[in-house]
């Protein structure tokens, strides 16, 4: 796979922590359900990655496992359009994970930002062991054993991409390399021909000396088009464009989404840790419930006190489920005490309801057939392997382990 193939396939993971909420819903699921139609797409429920701090709580990861995958599908994460898997059935990544930890400097591992946060978040777990310190390494080879260019993230994974960059980076440096690697670039571009080798070089030294990254993106669409390059050769010439050695590992690069974020009950970030989400399987009356005893603007104790929306938690999820009239409505009724609080919900839960419908039907019928979940996830474990042997192929060839 060149460079500009990469750059057309698309990792992302999650670990596997029970059903989930309406921040995944708005933060991730709904733009992994758009890529899977315009990229080439790998979801993994990480469980190994939920061994790095629940070693010693495995009781529940297998049916956490099952209720993510479940709710992946009720979103509309379609087996036919990307390959969906658990990430400890494809034993690739642990083979992977162990190679690249051959050349990993412990250094590079302590200095990953959330390796000293989550030491000190979760001081109640003993979490000096090698596999939590060497997590970010995992989650390296999770993404570079597909060779995926794009990683969606959001801000607070942007340092676990560049690690990852980093890696391949090195491990492209040690064994992309080749004793005549400058002659074997030279012979292949004159295998482009007269004007097509002139027109590689130009374009060569204009991001090299100018960092012209549109000349860098045209180099690699006119490889692309060379049907006569070997395969090797092609390799070389990705690789001769920005350095001296061979592209084994493509850098992948970050998917930023511009999704909106998604506000808990009491208006912090949602997430189970802080007990202020709303489950995309929570029924009605649940729903109902909890967005009734969302806390308000706290200058409103009675009903006739006017409020300020700006300063209420209820008022971001208005920003994300409510059109422009039922805004209007809200700001002029909370202002002017002319609406009380429980009438500034209503809306609210109704048009979540609305949303949460069909995904709950679609569930269900999920919940009801765990066989066909088992067989979508085995299924998404064999295409998964397949792509992560062929790198796997080129790696071992490439550090000297092909014994054939």
């Amino acid at each position: 796979m060149t460079s500009v193939e990469s750059l057309r396939r698309v990792l992302s993971g999650m670990r596997p922590t029970g059903r989930l909420h309406l921040g995944h819903y708005h933060g991730v699921l709904q733009s992994w359900v758009k890529l899977q139609h315009e990229y080439e797409c790998y979801f993994s429920i990480v469980d190994w990655h939920a061994l790095t701090t629940e070693y010693d709580e495995t009781a529940s990861i297998r049916q956490h496992v099952r209720d993510m995958a479940i709710d992946w599908l009720a979103v509309g994460v379609s087996p036919s359009a990307a390959t969906m898997f658990i990430q400890s059935q494809v034993p690739e990544h642990a083979e992977l994970h162990l190679l690249l930890s051959m050349i990993c400097p412990l250094s590079w591992l302590e200095r990953v930002p959330t390796y000293k946060e989550l030491q000190e978040k979760l001081s109640h777990k003993d979490l000096s062991t090698f596999g939590f310190l060497g997590y970010p390494l995992l989650q390296a080879a999770d993404i570079l054993i597909y060779r995926a260019g794009l990683v969606p993230v959001g801000s607070d994974q942007f340092a676990h991409v560049e690690f990852t960059r980093e890696i391949a980076r090195r491990f492209n440096h040690l064994y992309g390399g080749e004793v005549d690697f400058e002659d074997r670039a030279q012979t292949a571009i004159a295998r482009l021909g007269k004007k097509t080798g002139k027109l590689y070089s130009s374009l060569r030294r204009a991001w090299q000396e100018q960092g012209d990254a549109e000349a860098l993106e045209t180099a690699r669409a006119l490889l692309m088009e060379q049907q006569s390059l070997t395969l090797g050769d092609r390799d070389r010439l990705f690789g001769y464009l920005e350095g001296s050695s061979r592209v084994l590992l493509p850098e992948p690069q970050t998917l930023t989404s511009h999704a909106p974020r998604m506000p808990g009950l009491d208006g912090q970030k949602m997430s189970k840790s802080h007990h202020n989400t709303i489950a995309l399987r929570d029924s009605p009356a649940v729903i109902e419930e909890k967005i009734a005893r969302m806390p308000t603007d706290p200058a409103r104790v009675h009903r006739r006190d006017p409020g300020d929306p700006e300063r209420c938690p209820v008022w971001q999820w208005h920003l994300i489920y409510s059109d422009d009239g039922c805004r209007q409505w809200v700001q002029e009724g909370c202002r002017s005490a002319g609406i009380g609080c429980l009438d500034c919900k209503r809306p609210l839960i109704e048009s979540i309801l609305h949303e949460l419908v069909p995904i709950q039907e679609r569930a269900l019928d999920y919940e009801d057939n765990p066989e066909l979940v088992r067989s979508i996830l085995a299924e998404g474990a064999e295409r998964a392997r397949e792509a992560a042997r062929e790198t796997l192929v080129e790696v071992r060839h490439a550090m000297g382990l092909s014994y054939r």
